[in-house]
């Protein structure tokens, strides 16, 4: 059990939270942690995966429900939800419960929290996660990231997911790189929905991510949109 100076500390977070979102015009951002603490302490609130079914079924948080906000239908889906309860939306990083966040302010949700970091950060951060029918298959072990990693040679590994714009805005430069300097580097690009218990056990919490390896140890790391002109300076410091 929390101390009664702790309980009485959440209970005043949570209330500021609710307070705040029962004003606001948009989604309140909050912490994985945050949102942990509403949905455990907060009667009646919903949970929203904004994810595709496919990312669902590869595993989500307990108690969601899935809804693909790019599915041309989703505004008339939110129909399914009540307006009047709290509600935490989430999705793979960050950018759709954003988009989704603002449709359902739009609809006359007052009580929306928006995860930050979405479900990466929520596994990342070591939280509940309930797998799905489908886990995913294929991923590599530490073992074999470990034995790629050890090479004399850089390595570069690319955190992405299809879904994910950013990863997708950064893929031509990396296949670029990928292709021009093969003597270099080599550039090996990881499904983050795949490679998901991979990615909790390097800290790998927000995507795109890059890690640049040398002889097995880190050389450089960089999280989101990163300029050509910067891999390369990487690239050359590394060798």
């Amino acid at each position: 059990m929390f101390p009664a100076n702790r309980l009485t500390c959440y209970a005043a977070v949570l209330g500021s939270l609710l307070s705040l979102s029962c004003f606001a015009q948009q989604a309140v951002l909050v912490t994985p942690q945050t949102a942990d603490s509403l949905l455990r302490h907060v009667p009646a609130i919903q949970l929203l995966d904004v994810r595709t079914a496919g990312e669902f079924a590869n595993g989500h948080l307990r108690n969601a429900r899935n809804l693909d906000v790019r599915d041309p239908d989703f505004e008339k889906k939110l129909a399914q939800l009540d307006p009047k309860r709290p509600l935490v939306v989430y999705c793979l990083a960050g950018s759709r419960s954003a988009k989704a966040a603002d449709m359902l302010a739009k609809a006359g949700f007052t009580q929306v929290y928006d995860m930050q970091g979405g479900f990466a950060k929520w596994s990342g951060s070591g939280l509940l996660v309930e797998e799905g029918a489908t886990p995913p298959k294929g991923g590599m072990s530490l073992e074999e990231f470990t034995r790629l990693t050890a090479s004399g040679k850089p390595v570069l590994i690319d955190f992405y997911a299809k879904w994910c714009a950013p990863c997708q805005k950064m893929l031509p430069t990396v296949k670029k790189l990928e292709k021009e300097l093969a003597s270099q580097v080599r550039i090996i690009t990881l499904d983050y929905d795949q490679n998901r218990q991979l990615a909790v056990q390097l800290g790998i919490d927000s995507i795109p991510a890059f890690l640049m390896y040398k002889d097995g140890q880190v050389r450089w790391k960089a999280l989101g949109l990163v300029e050509e002109t910067e891999f390369r300076e990487q690239i050359r410091a590394v060798q």
